[in-house]
């Protein structure tokens, strides 16, 4: 079983991933999938399927109530330099609330890690050349953050005039 990084711990992946041009899933199976989010939304109320999210998906608040419901929410990086999957993970946590997890799929690199933590990820399933002990290191790279972000609502010179 494939393995990700859950919550700053390195767990065994239960979901596979089925591509947006590949057969879906027989709704009987008892497998948990994460389905593009047109075949999702066929199926939302299954209990085992999930929602992947393509980085150009516009989140309307309609799709958004829709999404309340998933056990986790995936969000693809088709590449590595294309950055609207922060966009998409930011506005889940902070303007919809989303609690579940939010997961970065596809082109993911340690080097992202910390940054895709602080708007709203909080699991990773990296690329297969990728080492996940030392891509977990990359979570922890600063120990204060100037910005406010999904992680920290008040930047840090706010923090410092308040005594916190």
């Amino acid at each position: 079983m494939p393995k990700i990084i859950r919550d700053g711990q390195i767990v065994e992946d239960a979901w596979i991933r089925v591509c947006a041009d590949a057969n879906q899933p027989d709704t009987q199976d008892s497998q948990a999938y994460l389905l593009p989010l047109h075949a999702w939304l066929e199926e939302s109320a299954h209990p085992l399927r999930a929602p992947w999210l393509a980085s150009d998906t516009e989140l309307t608040d309609a799709l958004a109530a829709s999404l309340m419901q998933a056990p986790l929410i995936g969000i693809d990086f088709p590449d590595f330099n294309d950055g609207r999957g922060y966009t998409l993970a930011r506005q889940l946590r902070t303007r919809y609330q989303y609690q579940g997890e939010i997961r970065a799929l596809g082109d993911v690199l340690q080097d992202q890690l910390f940054y895709m933590q602080r708007v709203g990820f909080n699991a990773f399933a990296l690329r297969a050349d990728k080492d996940l002990q030392a891509a977990l290191q990359a979570l922890k790279p600063f120990s204060v953050c100037y910005q406010a972000a999904s992680d920290q609502a008040l930047p840090l010179f706010i923090q410092r005039a308040q005594g916190a």
